[in-house]
């Protein structure tokens, strides 16, 4: 199995993120969107980098659960119901992923949206993985 991450030198640089990925030989894991939610099923307390480590968490732990790790991560999408305040603390949510996920990054997108699922929640993260 292999992912390549690529980010041509005619496109700004990316920070956290790659501009593409390309993935070979391997199995294809749909990760659902997971919010800060912990194992009572409530949203824990705090701001956006908070929220944004519980459900990094959570999604790690929904893609170990189908046998892979957080360098299988191709594609992640963020959903913010701020993203002023989650542009804000861009620096801490880096550290958070560097921490949890290492330095590999998936193609990524933050999308904007009115609210979310669980109401409390101020993140929510989706992804697809690509599992030997």
């Amino acid at each position: 199995m292999s992912l390549e991450r690529l980010n041509p030198a005619s496109l700004s640089p990316p920070r956290g993120f790659s501009h593409a990925v390309t993935a070979t030989g391997s199995r294809l894991v749909l990760l659902a969107g997971q919010t800060a939610l912990d194992a009572r099923g409530r949203v824990v307390p705090g701001g956006p980098a908070a929220q944004f480590e519980r459900a990094l968490s959570n999604l790690l732990t929904a893609l170990a659960a189908a046998g892979g790790d957080p360098s299988h991560l191709a594609r992640v999408t963020v959903y913010t119901t701020d993203v002023a305040a989650y542009r804000a603390c861009a620096a801490e949510l880096g550290a958070v992923w560097r921490r949890l996920a290492g330095r590999e990054y998936p193609a990524m997108a933050v999308i904007g949206v009115v609210r979310l699922w669980d109401e409390e929640a101020l993140v929510e993260l989706d992804g697809i993985a690509v599992v030997p």
